[in-house]
């Protein structure tokens, strides 16, 4: 897998495009991405599968629903993993590393969750039962002008607001706030963190320094993976742990992800360990 552009340009161009031209990506840039996708690894040990699927090479009884949420989108990637202790966490990694490399491509996507018709895309792109699938992915040229849904869903979730450092970062307990000042070299990627997208821009990664590390925790909002066979939120997590990931090596700061290191604190209610970063 290599990385070879700026995480910090990608994160903060990409946007959640729902509205797409009718132009189809070109058969190079499709082939750079299969290779891409077919190159990357995650550091909490699952495997992720994807699949590919251009809507001109359906056949006229396969039908798909984005549930109007998606227009004009001609290309999709869909994600799979077997069901394992951090495979939503390996979805989310992956995939996200994936939508900031077609983001420097110039490529628009979004992530969808749950507005898809699973069993559609599932028998479209031959995905076994026994696999998990909870993400698919339009992507190809963004439309010059949004759609009234897009408006509407990008002010529902209030897309474009982020928390604030002193609710998502943390030293040494849950009760203290990790100023912005007194983060040193690890601003950067904790930024890079902050910026990431969540479902329904929910935010619900929280991350304690303490010990040397910085440990990655889920945030639970109550109630609101109920209508998911999984918590989507753990997805989330792994895309958080991209961001930091990535910007970290860019910075050469070296460490290493380690699901042992859960340190002794009191959490907060809907608060979960997930995992560590560990300075080396």
């Amino acid at each position: 897998m290599n990385m070879d552009f700026s995480i910090e340009e990608a994160v903060r161009k990409r946007r959640s495009v729902r509205n797409y031209k009718e132009q189809e990506v070109e058969a190079d840039k499709r082939q750079a991405i299969e290779s891409f996708a077919y190159s990357l690894e995650n550091p909490f040990g699952e495997k992720v599968n994807f699949y590919f699927l251009d809507y001109k090479d359906m056949k006229n009884e396969q039908k798909l629903g984005t549930y109007g949420v998606i227009k004009g989108a001609g290309q999709y990637i869909g994600a799979t993993v077997k069901s394992g202790p951090m495979a939503l966490e390996a979805i989310g990694y992956e995939v996200e590393t994936l939508i900031l490399y077609l983001t420097r491509l110039g490529l628009g996507t979004c992530w969808l969750g749950g507005t898809f018709d699973r069993k559609g895309f599932a028998n479209a792109m031959d995905i076994e039962e026994d696999e998990m699938f909870p993400v698919v992915l339009p992507y190809g040229y963004a439309a010059d002008k949004k759609h009234m849904k897009e408006f509407a869903m990008r002010k529902m979730v209030k897309a474009d607001s982020r928390k604030g450092w002193e609710q998502l970062f943390l030293k040494n307990d849950f009760r203290s706030p990790l100023p912005r000042t007194e983060a040193g070299d690890l601003e950067f990627p904790l930024e890079m963190v902050r910026l990431g997208p969540s479902a329904s821009n929910k935010q619900p990664w929280r991350i304690l320094l303490k010990d040397n590390a910085c440990h990655f925790y889920e945030n639970k909002e109550p109630g609101y993976s109920k209508i998911f066979p999984y918590d989507i939120q753990r997805i989330d997590m792994g895309i958080a742990a991209a961001h930091f990931d990535f910007a970290v090596k860019e910075k050469n700061i070296k460490g290493h992800f380690d699901t042992s290191c859960r340190p002794e604190t009191e959490l907060p209610e809907h608060t979960e360990y997930i995992i560590s970063w560990v300075r080396e």
